[in-house]
């Protein structure tokens, strides 16, 4: 069987997201099972390239994990005509010149999203690719998750039959780092760095949205910052200057309306820390990260409002579990495969920097929105040509 191997610049992988989740458990991981596999056969090992500012905490990650080839220059490990991919997971505001740059070297470039941090940026990216005829592509990781795999299928079987409407609820409490470590790096709340809720999770969002149900025609939004003074990593305080929740309404084509709160300022009561529920004219869903329940209408109780007595019924007992029917891979990792397929044999992949700037367009809308208290309606991007 032939082995190819393909070099892979990995840019940010010293962070949380860009090591386990990238580096760990997509590249490595893929390595360990023999490589990816190829339509006509045969199998691509990826090389990485580590690439950061810190050349301390590169050594001891490379290291650790038996890697041969790291460094702090960029330009260098571009410059390697042996290294074929960038991958970029930096904070958001370092994204867009690191990525024409390798644009400009010629590389076939996937990147985490936001793609940038304006429309702009996202849409000279998404140009600038397509000039260089490069392959291109951004992480749209929460497609692949087992809950809305189960989604997906149950939209292509028309199980809904007319979708009506879909709610959705993410978030968690995000420790302000005083008296307890916070779980996010705190240039997420600063919005001179690229931080806020919504440049995170809209452009999430909207390929959820787009993907599954239809196009995002218009948002109406809020963002609010419920927490204004947090703690680094070093437990110095600072100002937290981006938004740290935001409660969204987005009207989809065919009339479809999605309501969905993303907040790191909320305490969880729920099964999984995001959750959509879908409602159509024959049934209903609710879908997590990796569950996914129904209820049809054939099957939908009658309930009867009645405040004067307490509920007998076990609501959640109504609903049924969709099976798996196959086995779910880690959704970073397949995303991975998907992209190296396209970059080797030319295999479809949609997620590229044009679908990345839609996102980026909905999280523009989104802040317009909340800044202007109006609903902004989205046109389609041009990015001329084909």
């Amino acid at each position: 069987m032939t082995v190819r191997t393909l070099g892979v610049v990995m840019n940010g992988v010293t962070g949380r997201m860009g090591y386990r989740q990238h580096l760990l458990r997509s590249v490595l991981a893929i390595n360990e099972a023999g490589g990816v596999p190829l339509a006509g056969g045969g199998r691509v090992h990826l090389r990485p390239v580590l690439v950061g500012r810190n050349a301390g905490k590169l050594r001891e990650l490379a290291e650790r994990h038996g890697i041969a080839d790291w460094t702090t220059d960029l330009d260098a490990a571009l410059a390697d005509p042996e290294t074929e991919i960038y991958f970029d997971a930096q904070v958001t505001s370092a994204r867009v010149g690191a990525v024409t740059r390798a644009i400009e070297a010629g590389k076939h470039v996937y990147a985490e999203k936001p793609t940038a941090d304006s429309l702009e940026d996202a849409i000279t990216l998404a140009k600038a690719a397509r000039a260089a005829g490069v392959k291109n592509g951004v992480v749209q990781d929460k497609l692949f998750l087992p809950g809305l795999r189960k989604l997906k299928r149950l939209v292509d079987g028309g199980f809904f039959g007319r979708v009506l409407s879909v709610r959705g609820e993410f978030g968690y409490w995000v420790f302000e780092g005083d008296w307890q470590e916070a779980q996010r790096p705190s240039w997420n709340y600063r919005a001179e760095d690229g931080g806020g809720i919504v440049l995170d999770m809209f452009p999430h969002w909207h390929y959820v949205l787009e993907n599954l149900f239809g196009r995002v025609a218009a948002v109406t939004a809020r963002a609010v910052t419920h927490v204004p003074r947090r703690w680094d990593e070093n437990r110095s305080p600072y100002d937290a200057t981006a938004d740290d929740a935001a409660y969204g309404i987005f009207e989809l084509d065919g009339g479809i309306i999605a309501q969905i709160n993303s907040s790191w300022t909320t305490r969880v009561f729920r099964d999984e820390l995001v959750e959509f529920q879908v409602d159509g004219t024959e049934g209903s869903a609710v879908a997590g990260l990796r569950r996914c329940r129904v209820q049809h209408r054939a099957m939908t109780p009658k309930p009867v409002w009645n405040p004067d007595l307490p509920a007998t019924e076990k609501f959640r007992d109504q609903w049924q579990e969709v099976p798996d029917n196959e086995d779910f891979d880690n959704g970073f990792k397949v995303q991975w495969e998907m992209f190296v397929r396209h970059v080797v044999e030319d295999a479809p992949f949609p997620h590229d920097f044009a679908a990345g700037a839609r996102g980026v367009q909905l999280a523009e809308a989104g802040l317009l929105s909340s800044a202007e208290g109006r609903r902004v309606e989205l046109d389609p991007i041009d990015l001329g040509g084909k």
